[in-house]
C-alpha cells in the first residue's frame, strides 16, 4: 500500500504561483508513474500532468507552459509547480501513483484562484 500526502494548496490571486507537493510513503523510483489530477464539484477528475519512471512528462493543453511536474527522489516527493494561475485552475488537486497496475490516490489539496 502506497500512501500519498498532498500539500501546498491554498488561495492565490490570478497570475500567481503555487507549488503542490505529493509525499510518498516509499521510494518513488519504485513507482511506475505519478500523476496530478484535479476535480471541481460536479465534474470528473481530470488528469493535469504525468511523469513516468523514465522522467517523461505530459500535460493537458490548458496547463502547458504554465505547470511543471517534477520529482525529488531523495525526498520521495512529486511536485506540481503552477505559474500564471487562472480562475479556471481552481479545483481539488490529487496525486495518483501507479505500481504494478494498482492505483494509489492521495487525499487532495484545494487550490483556489481569485480575481
Amino acid at each position: 500500500q502506497v500512501q500519498l500526502v498532498e500539500s501546498g494548496g491554498g488561495l492565490v490571486q490570478a497570475g500567481g504561483s503555487l507549488r503542490l507537493s505529493c509525499a510518498a510513503s516509499e521510494s518513488i523510483s519504485s513507482l511506475d508513474e505519478m500523476n496530478w489530477y484535479r476535480q471541481t464539484p460536479g465534474d470528473q477528475r481530470q488528469i493535469v500532468a504525468h511523469i513516468n519512471s523514465g522522467g517523461d512528462t505530459k500535460y493537458i493543453g490548458s496547463v502547458k507552459g504554465r505547470f511543471t511536474i517534477s520529482t525529488d527522489n531523495a525526498k520521495n516527493t512529486v511536485y506540481l509547480q503552477m505559474n500564471s494561475l487562472k480562475l479556471e485552475d481552481t479545483a481539488l488537486y490529487y496525486c495518483l501513483a501507479w505500481r504494478d497496475g494498482e492505483p494509489f490516490w492521495g487525499q487532495g489539496t484545494q487550490v483556489t484562484v481569485s480575481s
